[in-house]
């Protein structure tokens, strides 16, 4: 049998984890179960055993306790001052968080680590300000108890009756390097708080008559130590995967978000469960169409309970529909959700004719799923409130419009009363006027006044006796219930129709606007591009104006600004303060800013555009105290990613291509040097061994000897001083650095001047220089344009055999100049013309000499000829040989009186 394979994830993960841990600090959690088991004073006993082994070791806050063993371990460790904060009348120290980064000591010891830090610091709980620390690689010890762990919470109030305010996400706990338990026996805790160790006598009285009791310690402990337990579980599965050893298939937990207060212990109860089964866990929000009359009371604790999930680890996700089971159902179904946990005061009807529970609702719509039902002694059954109802304006214009529409129908009524039409014919006029109704107005009151008003109108106008609300016939009553009940029912269908349709084109939109992120930023060209279409889309999204700070080489450039308007944006918005806000999210690859616990005074909101934890950016929300509804929330996220996603393929497509160009140097590079260590090698070693010979034997040599050494090194010295000047040239042209001297050169001049330089084998080679009647100007460098020339017929006399003609044209057209080279040697062939202008190409068969054959020449002639705006072609040339023809831009010529 093939053993499990780790999940691809699950590895990544761990990997990920192992890297992060390796360049932060390590955190050390000296963890108990109640005050006083000797937490802090293990933490200094540690501080004092770690300065002797020469660690730097500082005190960055210690909660002043009266216990004496604990303040005598103080002398001896260096202190940072505390920041000091004021509580209305009251002074407060705090911990100074950017006081100990600019110290940056290798450990330092910071108390009470669930602590809620005053109003004025940067962040809202000490263990931000830890994980600040661990960031910047400072090794940290604190402590803390296990009621300050969040998804205990619940469990320890349910024992103790005492609600914990102060409390620290699980994760914190769990990716600590280290956790060191506190563990004395609770008869002892107890004795030591009789005698005055822990608090002070009337303090300790009242503590041992509420908290300190026997049966809450051993409750506790044992809480403590299975907490402990559960965490060596989790090492051992990180440990597992990383050896893939064995690999657990993971349950899915799903929990559902509400606004209700007791949500939290629902969320906390599923992080549990999601943790001892090791699976994944997901909370769920479904969006109704009453989501837009929630209360903002409401809606800030819908808000709540989404953060309190996220910090517990759960991945938010949101779906849109009017029947909540069955957009849960569908949700599990399709994600792969094995449990679901709900609340009680969802299992159990109110009534008998109360309408089914979402209990029973998901249990018809999805029988295979395992659904727990959380008991809250505290509960109670919750019903959100709905919003304040809309301004007069809005009220007088459904009330006009529902009696218009009445109005109307009682005319059309009229008229089939005079046509001789049933009463049923009527009854259908006023029930069509009430589903209008509905249509037309915003709230649902209309539809049941209109539908009340329908039946008196009915009574007054067309039953016997007429005019009057009497009713003669016995059957009326039914007639006029059963009126009311079809028009409030198709009333109320045709509302819930409006709602439905009203919150399907919301989540359309939200979907069209992720969607058209994603195809704008397929074909986004460039950084820039990128940033301003994500923040039009966020535009979009959230109607808020947009500030987006890309990140160059790890720190943040200026700002961008994406408003609503075209107007300009407050300078508030882009002040030094908001700045350090951005520069903080940058550093700690965290949202923080407005409406959250970090640096919360700012005006906008700040999220990391980002991939895993590499920043491409930071973009910054503009909230107006109105925080991001559920929703938004979860729509946010994605875009970002997008965006993140685009910059950094941008980024990989500019790193590939300064990439390739280094390669392509490279290549020219070796190339060179090969090129250079293979054609350079005959004429050097001819060029010595004839000086050599003549250093010898001069005297004895020949005179005709001599004068053909003599011509050969100067042959070869000519050749060598051609190919660095080829080099130097294509080095500047490829590298951009020469600059074109360009001016008005008469080609004549040009030719005659490149002639005069070539060497003596032109006496081999009739040449003839032809040119057109009109004056041939072109504005060219004519330094380079020599080279051209030189460089061709240079090609032509090592390409020809001896006595092969060689005829240099130039002929004007109306914007440019052309310049034919032709002989009349052996050709090139069809194959070797498209290579012919490639560097480091040469022609081996057909050449005279291999030894000046380096392939620079006509290479160097296209780079020239394309940088003066023209180009240059190989062609053949009747009846035998080759032509090579090359434009120039033409200059006019002006005539000065």
């Amino acid at each position: 049998m093939e053993p499990p394979r780790a999940n691809p994830d699950e590895l990544l993960r761990a990997i990920q984890s192992q890297d992060r841990a390796a360049a932060q600090g390590h955190l050390k959690i000296f963890f108990g179960y109640a005050a006083g088991v000797g937490k802090t004073y293990a933490m200094l006993k540690a501080a004092h055993a770690a300065k002797k082994r020469g660690v730097d070791v500082v005190v960055g806050y210690v909660e002043p306790h009266p216990r004496p063993q604990t303040a005598a371990l103080l002398p001896g460790l260096e202190e940072l001052p505390p920041r000091t904060a004021r509580h209305g009348s009251i002074q407060l120290a705090e911990f100074d968080v950017d006081a100990a980064l600019a110290r940056k000591p290798q450990l330092i010891l910071v108390d009470e680590l669930a602590h809620t830090n005053a109003e004025g610091c940067r962040n809202k709980k000490r263990y931000q300000d830890v994980n600040e620390l661990l960031r910047a690689g400072i090794d940290v010890y604190t402590t803390v108890n296990v009621q300050h762990i969040e998804s205990l919470n619940d469990v320890v109030a349910s024992i103790t009756g005492v609600t914990v305010r102060e409390r620290i996400p699980d994760k914190v706990f769990d990716d600590a390097s280290q956790v060191e338990l506190m563990d004395i026996e609770p008869q002892e805790l107890i004795d030591r708080l009789n005698e005055g160790k822990i608090y002070k006598e009337t303090q300790a009285q009242r503590a041992l008559s509420n908290f300190f009791s026997v049966e809450n310690l051993i409750a506790l402990r044992e809480i403590a130590l299975r907490r402990c337990a559960d965490r060596i579980n989790r090492l051992s599965d990180k440990a597992r995967i990383q050896s893939n050893n064995e690999y657990f298939t993971d349950e899915h937990i799903l929990v559902c978000l509400s606004s209700s207060p007791s949500n939290t212990k629902i969320i906390r109860t599923a992080s549990r469960m999601a943790q001892a089964f090791r699976g994944s866990f997901t909370a769920l929000f479904v969006e109704t169409p009453d989501f837009a009359a929630m209360t903002e009371e409401d809606k800030d604790c819908l808000r709540k309970n989404i953060h309190l999930a996220e910090q517990l680890g759960a991945s938010i996700e949101t779906t849109y529909g009017e029947d909540v089971a069955f957009q849960i159902a569908e949700f599990a179904r399709l994600s792969g959700v094995s449990k679901i946990v709900l609340g009680r005061y969802n299992a159990k009807r109110k009534t008998i004719f109360s309408k089914p529970t979402l209990t029973e609702l998901l249990t018809t719509y999805a029988p295979n799923l395992d659904i727990y039902i959380i008991p809250d002694k505290n509960g109670r059954r919750y019903s959100s409130k709905k919003a304040t109802a809309p301004c007069k304006t809005f009220l007088l214009a459904d009330l006009l419009k529902s009696v218009g529409i009445l109005v109307g129908a009682t005319l059309i009524g009229f008229l089939f009363y005079n046509l001789g039409f049933s009463e049923a014919n009527i009854i259908t006029v006023y029930i069509l006027g009430v589903l209008l109704c509905s249509i037309v107005t915003t709230r649902r009151t209309c539809s049941m006044v209109s539908s009340a008003v329908s039946v008196l109108i009915f009574n007054f106008f067309f039953t016997a006796p007429r005019f009057t609300f009497n009713a003669s016939d016995s059957g009326y009553p039914a007639t006029f219930l059963i009126m009311f009940l079809a028009a409030l029912l198709t009333s109320n269908l045709a509302l819930r129709i409006k709602e439905q349709a009203r919150q399907s084109a919301q989540a359309a939109y939200r979907m069209k606007v992720l969607f058209d992120t994603n195809q704008a930023l397929q074909k986004a060209d460039g950084k820039e591009e990128i940033i301003s279409i994500a923040a039009t889309q966020l535009n979009r999204l959230l109607n808020r104006d947009i500030i987006f700070y890309p990140v160059e080489k790890g720190e943040l450039s200026p700002p961008r600004s994406f408003p609503l308007e075209d107007n300009q944006l407050e300078e508030a918005y882009f002040s030094p303060n908001e700045q350090a806000v951005a520069a903080w999210v940058l550093k700690n690859n965290k949202r923080a800013g407005a409406t959250t616990d970090t640096l919360s005074s700012a005006q906008c909101l700040y999220m990391a555009v980002r991939i895993g934890y590499k920043v491409y950016g930071v973009a910054g929300i503009v909230m107006h105290d109105h925080p991001l509804e559920a929703p938004e929330s979860s729509m946010l996220q994605p875009i970002l990613g997008e965006c993140a996603m685009a910059l950094e393929n941008a980024q990989i497509a500019h790193e590939k291509e300064q990439a390739a160009i280094l390669a392509k140097n490279e290549q020219l590079r070796a190339n060179l040097l090969r090129a250079i260590s293979h054609d350079l090698r005959t004429p050097l070693t001819s060029i010595s061994g004839n000086a050599g010979v003549l250093l010898a034997s001069d005297a004895t040599l020949p005179a005709e000897k001599r004068h053909q050494l003599y011509e050969s090194i100067y042959d070869d010295s000519l050749w060598l001083i051609n190919l660095v000047e080829n080099l130097l040239s294509v080095t500047r042209i490829e590298d951009g650095s020469m600059s074109l001297r360009l001016k008005p050169e008469l080609m004549d001049d040009i030719i005659a001047e490149a002639l005069r330089h070539l060497n003596r084998q032109k006496s081999e080679h009739p040449l003839l220089v032809t040119q057109g009647d009109e004056l041939a100007l072109a504005k060219v460098d004519a330094r380079l344009i020599v080279q051209v020339v030189i460089n061709i017929v240079d090609n032509a006399i090592k390409y020809t055999p001896p006595g092969a003609a060689i005829q240099i044209a130039t002929t004007v057209t109306k914007t440019q100049v052309v310049v034919e080279i032709s002989d009349n040697g052996p050709g090139i062939a069809e194959d070797e013309k498209p290579h012919i202008f490639d560097m480091f190409y040469t022609v081996g068969a057909k050449v005279a000499d291999s030894r000046r054959s380096l392939g620079l020449g006509l290479a160097l002639c296209k780079s020239i000829i394309n940088a003066h705006g023209g180009e240059i072609f190989v062609l053949d040339h009747q009846p035998h040989g080759t032509t090579f023809r090359f434009t120039l831009p033409k200059e006019e010529v002006t005539l000065h009186e």
